[in-house]
């Protein structure tokens, strides 16, 4: 979700999206980066920013930080808390501020000024990182705080943190030789302009990719909201009489679930997988092999097998060998069962082609999400456009997602308009603690557009600090199509999860009560546990009754349809834990490969297709989520640590059944979960959190059981 605020020009150049222009310099008077925003709780000053203020601002911030890092590595007085750590941690503020600006809009609205920033900046700022890490003598300053940090640290927090800063540097290379070290530095800054050229080309090939199609009567199956904004997309790009559908990042398409139009459900999937490996100007292949090739020499230089075995220790699952038990034992049931399913699927189509008096197909890629949808509505009564009437967007947001939080926490919203934003449609809410007081701003950007990177996430543009007394603005960032004007914004239902999934990590962010700054991150594999919990109160009773009205007539959902998006929880669940698996077995195969054993630019999507066969997770309906071109996630910061989602799925479904055995959304299970979990941030074992809040180990049953799967026990 976000970094550490020291090193998060690296973090988030790795994490964010997204080239082409010179740049000129804005004088310092001119220039908001340069001074705290006078807004409440520093709101960033959308309106006054300019994309020639970042380079000034950007190359003052480095300066002054490594004056700051230098004073703090000289000082003539023996190292203590506050003279070293403390003093480290409140270094480097403006540029943080500039990073997190830069890289937040990158991902959210990228134009090529800020490609070209993110493309100048990316080794500077991954030089930076290590100028910092590998100071040997401020290196000498924490070993020697470490060696006493019974005695030096004031608390168990701060004692955390010594450990955090010594293990941060051991990690960046800080024992390594001088030839070492130069080596580092030259992989690092490599891999941080690799990481900018592959997010840009991911952006480029994804509008690239986009499907031209001739008529209105080809898109038979969309609405006539959905054909409109494909035709306003269409002439936008002057196709007039045209239509235009756009893809997201994600292999399967949304459309198609909705195209009667089988050829041209064919032709967007085929789009979609070729991404990244059509041999054009935008194609990744290059990059995937020589970016695992530096991670596996990065990893051999700080004494590690493979890039896996470097990432894993810092997460929560500590070893490549627990996460291959763990997806190894997930994916033949979830094969099981999506074969299941196919051959249902499979009925269906054989049945309404005997019906028609034309000869069947077999089911392909292209043809599941379609076929699943009428046999969601044959199985269970409904399907897919009876629901959306009653999810308008705003609705679901304040009377749902707020309400769930107001239940839950106490917490209260107030939409205010007079804050400026980056993009007209960008909605700004105050939140209020249970005291009255202001808790935080947050951010709802929630429409796709072409210069916005795909999928959905957070992000923090001030955190919360307590050595600095700031408060959190948290951004959520969504890509639901925009209709056009004057239509209501309808959600699927995977659209109101996702809603709720993301405010999880913005309340993780809000509730964040950690003193030190550097104890606000928690490993990637436990970051998504606290938004997977939130995400159960999306068909809560209470709260569906509170957002799923009628657009139209204000009309509450009907009961039996509640009822039946209730029993239908379980369904399509072995094509979604299949396409889930598949990426992340990849993803570690991937990065438990040794020297020598990376594929070349031509063998990235063999190698893809070799250890799904290998895996026994090979199924041509069902594809990878995410194929390694256009995988942004392992590019970024989820290498080694896609299977973070099932991992923290294990931990949110267990969390669950506690929360339904204390009685679900109660304040006093709201209470606990802030106070034993959410406050916390990073400033206890990951793990020790969620037995401090549950009361025991980790159960794999509740995730099988809301999954649908069994599985047979190794």
């Amino acid at each position: 979700m976000s970094a550490t605020r020291r090193f998060a020009p690296l973090f988030l150049s790795a994490l964010l999206a997204t080239g082409a222009t010179g740049l000129a310099r804005a004088q310092p008077n001119d220039n908001p980066l340069l001074t705290v925003s006078p807004l409440p709780l520093h709101y960033p000053q959308f309106d006054k920013l300019r994309d020639e203020h970042f380079a000034p601002a950007l190359d003052q911030g480095m300066a002054e930080q490594l004056a700051e890092i230098q004073a703090i590595a000289e000082n003539p007085a023996a190292p203590t808390f506050d003279n070293t750590i403390v003093a480290w941690e409140k270094s480097g503020r403006l540029l943080n501020r500039a990073t997190t600006l830069l890289f937040s809009l990158l991902g959210a609205d990228a134009n090529p000024a800020r490609q070209q920033l993110q493309t100048d900046y990316a080794a500077k700022l991954a030089a930076q990182r290590d100028a910092v890490l590998l100071n040997p003598k401020l290196f000498a300053r924490v070993e020697a705080l470490y060696a006493q940090r019974d005695s030096a640290a004031p608390n168990a927090e701060a004692r955390r943190l010594i450990e955090r800063y010594r293990r941060d540097m051991l990690r960046a290379g800080a024992q390594l030789n001088d030839e070492q070290k130069t080596r580092m530095k030259a992989i690092n800054g490599e891999l941080a302009t690799l990481s900018a050229r592959f997010n840009k080309a991911v952006l480029a090939e994804v509008n690239d990719s986009a499907i031209v199609v001739d008529s209105a009567e080809e898109l038979a199956g969309l609405s006539a909201a959905q054909i409109a904004a494909a035709a306003e997309a269409a002439k936008k790009r002057g196709l007039e009489g045209k239509y235009l559908i756009a893809l997201l990042n994600t292999t399967i398409q949304p459309f198609e679930t909705d195209l009667q139009n089988r050829a041209l459900r064919e032709r967007l999937h085929r789009a979609s997988v070729a991404r990244g490996a059509r041999g054009n100007e935008f194609d990744t292949r290059a990059i995937v092999s020589r970016v695992m090739t530096l991670r596996q020499e990065r990893a051999a230089l700080l004494g590690y097998a493979t890039p896996a075995a470097f990432v894993l220790e810092e997460e929560t699952a500590k070893s490549a060998d627990t996460v291959n038990a763990l997806l190894r034992q997930l994916a033949p049931a979830a094969m099981a069962s999506a074969r299941q399913e196919a051959a249902e699927l499979q009925k269906l189509i054989d049945s309404e082609q005997a019906a028609r008096n034309q000869p069947s197909f077999a089911l392909q890629a292209w043809d599941w999400s379609y076929y699943a949808e009428k046999l969601r509505a044959a199985k269970y009564g409904f399907d897919e456009s009876q629901l959306k009437p009653y999810l308008e967007i705003t609705s679901v947001l304040e009377r749902g997602v707020f309400h769930a939080a107001n239940q839950l926490y106490g917490i209260s919203f107030k939409r205010r308009a007079d804050l400026p934003v980056y993009r007209d449609d960008v909605r700004v809410y105050d939140v209020f603690d249970t005291n009255g007081k202001q808790l935080a701003i947050f951010i709802a950007d929630l429409y796709a557009r072409p210069s916005k990177r795909g999928g959905a996430w957070a992000n923090a543009y001030v955190g919360q600090n307590a050595l600095e007394g700031t408060s959190p603005v948290v951004a959520n960032h969504l890509n639901i199509p925009k209709p056009p004007a004057g239509e209501a914004t309808l959600l699927t239902w995977d659209e109101v999860n996702t809603l709720f999934h993301e405010f999880g990590h913005a309340l993780h962010a809000m509730f964040n009560k950690s003193r030190y700054p550097g104890l606000a991150r928690v490993p990637r594999d436990f970051v998504e546990y606290p938004s997977q919990v939130n995400e159960v109160w999306a068909d809560w009773p209470s709260v569906l009754a509170s957002y799923a009205k009628h657009y139209k007539t204000g009309a509450p959902m009907p009961r039996e349809l509640l009822d039946k998006v209730a029993r239908a929880k379980r369904f399509n669940q072995g094509y979604t834990t299949v396409s889930y698996l598949s990426a992340a077995i990849v993803d570690q195969r991937l990065h438990q490969l040794k020297a020598g054993e990376i594929p070349a630019a031509e063998g990235v999507v063999d190698f893809e297709a070799r250890v799904l066969k290998e895996e026994g997770i090979a199924f041509g309906p069902v594809p990878p989520r995410y194929k390694l071109p256009y995988f942004s996630h392992i590019m970024g910061g989820y290498s080694a640590g896609y299977y973070a989602y099932i991992w923290s799925e294990v931990l949110d479904a267990d969390t669950v059944e506690w929360l339904k055995a204390k009685g679900g959304l109660k304040r006093a299970n709201g209470d606990a979960l802030r106070a034993k979990m959410l406050s916390r941030g990073g400033s206890e074992d990951a793990m020790q959190l969620f037995r401090n809040l549950v009361g025991h180990e980790p159960d794999i049953n509740p995730l099988l059981e809301r999954r649908g799967l069994v599985v047979q026990k190794p």
